[in-house]
């Protein structure tokens, strides 16, 4: 009977022992389940994540590309504004030494763009928009001027005829500018400036009609006019002198290639989204806001 006892018992243990083990073997399959389970979600995110790297990667690389190639375009319209400056300062010079040898003093602003016809070359008297004897005679040496050099660098004629050259190297227009001094009523001034304008354009193109045949690119005349009353003054002064100054004729010339403005503000713009790229790339960091657009700003 003790050993019937002994050898049930020992049964008993083994059942509990063996019972014992495989709920151990169940929860060490379910942890590796779970495990397993959780190094799959993992494997997958990290593939979905590789391929939105790879992506981005794809999309910064096809936007660099562009860019690159935009910027060889950008870089060749500033090597033609270049070359338009290099023209103009050229036929500033030569109006200038030209009118000189006429015996008309003028000033030249080769920044701008701008013959400066000063009061020792047209002189207005105050409140008066009519050109004097004088100054007729002064405006029709500038018109034999123009004459002669202005279709070296005229586009096209009115026959439609167009000179095979760089564009670059053309005038797109030539205003005509008048001006007033700061006296007088602002809305008087800006009239003023206007009829100074079209007199002195009038004398031109009466004695030189054919400056009239000039037409830029788009087959507008060359020759136009502007006022600006007293908001361009040569002079800050407040003397008589510095009044006299002011009251004068611009001759402004404008060449076909002349968009450095909208250039700059586009190369600003490729900055920008150069700075993303490498951002996306994750190159370098991206300084400034976080806007990307262009920005245009008004003139001070």
């Amino acid at each position: 009977m003790i050993a019937d006892h002994d050898v049930a018992h020992g049964s008993e243990g083994e059942e509990e022992s063996e019972n014992y083990f495989i709920s151990m073997t169940d929860m060490m399959v379910g942890i590796l389940f779970v495990f397993i389970i959780m190094l799959m979600v993992f494997a997958l995110n990290l593939q979905r994540l590789t391929d939105q790297t790879r992506d981005q990667i794809a999309v910064a690389d096809d936007l660099a590309r562009q860019i690159s190639e935009l910027q060889e375009r950008i870089d060749s319209e500033f090597a033609a504004i270049n070359e338009a400056d290099a023209a103009r300062r050229q036929l500033l010079k030569t109006l200038k030494d030209s009118l000189q040898a006429a015996g008309l003093s003028v000033e030249i602003d080769e920044t701008n763009g701008v013959l400066r016809l000063a009061e020792n070359a047209i002189r207005f008297a105050s409140n008066d928009s009519r050109l004097s004897a004088q100054a007729v005679g002064n405006v029709r040496k500038v018109a034999g001027v123009l004459a002669e050099t202005l279709p070296r660098y005229a586009l096209c004629n009115q026959d439609g005829s167009c000179q095979q050259s760089d564009a670059a190297n053309r005038v797109e227009t030539v205003f005509i500018e008048g001006h007033t001094d700061v006296t007088g009523l602002d809305e008087r001034n800006w009239q003023l400036s206007t009829e100074r304008a079209v007199n002195t354009y009038r004398e031109i193109i009466e004695t030189a009609p054919k400056l009239r045949d000039l037409r830029n690119g788009e087959a507008r005349e060359v020759l136009s006019v502007s006022g600006y009353s007293s908001t361009r003054p040569v002079s800050e002064g407040s003397e008589r002198t510095d009044f006299d100054r002011n009251r004068r004729i611009d001759l402004r010339f404008v060449m076909e290639a002349d968009d450095r403005k909208r250039l700059m503000e586009i190369s600003s713009l490729l900055d920008q989204m150069n700075a993303r790229i490498r951002r996306l790339r994750g190159d370098a960091p991206v300084e400034g806001g976080s806007d990307l657009g262009l920005r245009t700003g008004n003139d001070g």
